[in-house]
Order: C-alpha cells, then structure tokens, then sequence
C-alpha cells in the first residue's frame, strides 16, 4: 500500500515537472531564438537583449536539471543508496543554475534602472557608462560568483549517510543527513544580488513614480503616462516573482536542514514561477511580443483556415 503511494506520487511529480519543463523550453526557446536571430542578421542587440537571452539559458538548465533529478528519483527510488551520490552532484548543479537565475535577474534589475531612471549622481552615471560598454563581463562574472557559491557548498556537506536514504513511512525523508552551514552558506550567496535587487528595484520605482507624479502636476494633456505606469508594473511584477522565488527556495533549504525533508512539490512549484516571468517578459517587451503574435498567427492558420478565404472560394465558385 505505501509502495503504490509513493509511486503514485512519484509519477505525479514526474508529470509536473515534465510539464514545467516544456512549458519553459517553448517560452525560453522562443526568447532565446527571437534575440540569437536578430544578433545574427545583424540588428541591434541591447545589454536588456544579452541578459534576456542568458536568463532563458539559464532556467532552461535549471528546469532540465530539476527534471533529470525527479526522473531519477522516481524510477530508481528502491536503489538511492546507489545513485545517492549522483543525486548530490544533480543538487549542486541545481544550485548553480539557480544562483546563476537570481544573479541575472539582479543584474537585469540594474540595467533597466541605469536605462530609465533619471539619477544624475556619479556613481549613477559613472555605472550608466560602464553599462554601456556591454554586459558581458558582468554576466560572466554572475557565473563565477555562482560556481564559487555552489562549490562553498558542496565542500561545506561534512556527514551524509550512505546507508539507508529513504524511510519507508516518509517519502523524500533522509536519514541521519546532516549538511553543516549550509543554510547558512545558502543565505549567504543569495544576500548580495538580493541586495542588489531590492535596492536597484526600488530606486526604479522611486523614479519613475516621482517623475509621473512631475508630469500629471504639469498639466500637460499631450504626455502620455501609459508607458510609465506599465514600466512601473513590470518592476513591481518582477519584485514580487523574485520575492516568491527567493522564499520558495529559502523555505526548500530550511525545511530539509530542520527536518532532512526534501520539499520536492515546492520545488516544481518554482520551476514554474520562471516561466511565468518569461511569458511576461514576451508580453512587455514590443520586440518579442510582435514576433510572438507572428507566431500564433501562423500556428492558427495553420489549424483553422481563414474564414475569409473559404468565402471567397465559395463567391468564386457561385460566380462560375
């Protein structure tokens, strides 16, 4: 009876996560070939444009590698004590993926309040020009932060029983597993982009609502708020996804510390919430929203044909 419940609940897992996984291939794979396209014939690729483009990358791999762990997991759950350490190689490379996701996130969070604020300070416009110059360098440099952090952490698991991993009355509990500081390690690594982030977020916001609130005391009918209030939407909407993620994944780590439990459900939760923020990127930026439009366009002609054109088929076929 418990066998079949923990394999009932092992194939829902697989299924969820098999489906957040295509989800997010579809709308990153669409980013990403929308963005490589346009550097390839030539067009004009912005810092925004390379960070996009390296996020997609990125969550790509991450729900990839989340999936591969599920997989393995559910099918060889009888035989843990020998894939064991597979598994821990699998969660370390999860955990670089996600730095990997938070520290983009921060930086696109910086690029967009160089770009719009209106800040004139030094600092502000000695950074705006460094900007300028490419995000290159900085993306690198969010990937080695990132391996550097995923490696602390994985020096830092001292004790982990080899022995018998699953309990047969909890699914997904450890026995006797024991990972010193890496809570601590964890909170550590996040703390900086998050401060970062917050700070870059809500200077942005600060900005754009003082310069709207500016322009509606101006009373000026021709100026047009509508920008500024969807910008203003997509930072808060950006804020509250990075909040959620931060703490989904905070929650993961504390609850398997406290009780060797690991919250698999709350992790394919998450790899949702990336696919949600990239459905919305695509639907706040004109570039990909056009070519999207292109897109399903072309798939619903594909699968029902234009009415107009089957009217006029029949007018042809009435007037011969």
């Amino acid at each position: 009876m418990d066998d079949s419940t923990g394999d009932d609940t092992d194939v829902l897992y697989f299924v969820s996560s098999l489906t957040a996984l295509v989800a997010g291939l579809v709308i990153h794979s669409f980013i990403i070939g929308v963005n490589v396209s346009d550097w390839w014939r030539g067009r004009s690729v912005t810092p925004v444009d390379h960070i996009v483009t390296s996020l997609g990358i990125t969550r790509i791999c991450t729900q990839s590698t989340i999936t591969l762990y599920i997989i393995l997991r559910a099918f060889y759950r009888r035989y843990l004590d020998i894939v064991f350490v597979i598994l821990l190689i699998f969660n370390r490379i999860y955990d670089f993926f996600t730095y990997v996701n938070i520290w983009l996130t921060c930086l696109l969070s910086i690029v967009l309040c160089l770009k719009i604020s209106n800040l004139h300070t030094r600092l502000f416009l000695y950074l705006r020009r460094m900007i300028s110059h490419g995000t290159g360098p900085l993306i690198v440099a969010s990937i080695i932060s990132s391996a550097v952090s995923s490696l602390i952490i994985l020096f830092a698991i001292t004790e982990v029983n080899y022995g018998k991993i699953y309990n047969k009355t909890t699914d997904n509990q450890l026995t006797d597993c024991i990972e010193v500081h890496s809570l601590y390690l964890y909170t550590i690594g996040t703390f900086f982009p998050l401060l970062f982030y917050c700070t870059s977020s809500v200077l942005l916001f600060v900005s754009l609502y003082h310069h709207t609130t500016r322009m509606k005391m101006s009373s000026n009918l021709s100026i047009n708020l509508e920008t500024y209030y969807s910008a203003m939407r997509f930072v808060a909407f950006t804020f509250t996804y990075n909040t959620v993620y931060l703490a989904g994944h905070f929650t993961t780590a504390l609850y398997f510390y406290l009780n060797c439990v690991i919250l698999t459900w709350l992790s394919i939760v998450l790899e949702f919430l990336p696919a949600l923020h990239s459905s919305y990127l695509i639907y706040r930026t004109a570039k990909l929203r056009s070519q999207m439009s292109k897109v399903l366009q072309g798939v619903m002609d594909f699968f029902l044909p234009r009415k107009d054109e089957e009217t006029r088929e029949n007018i042809e076929i009435v007037i011969m």
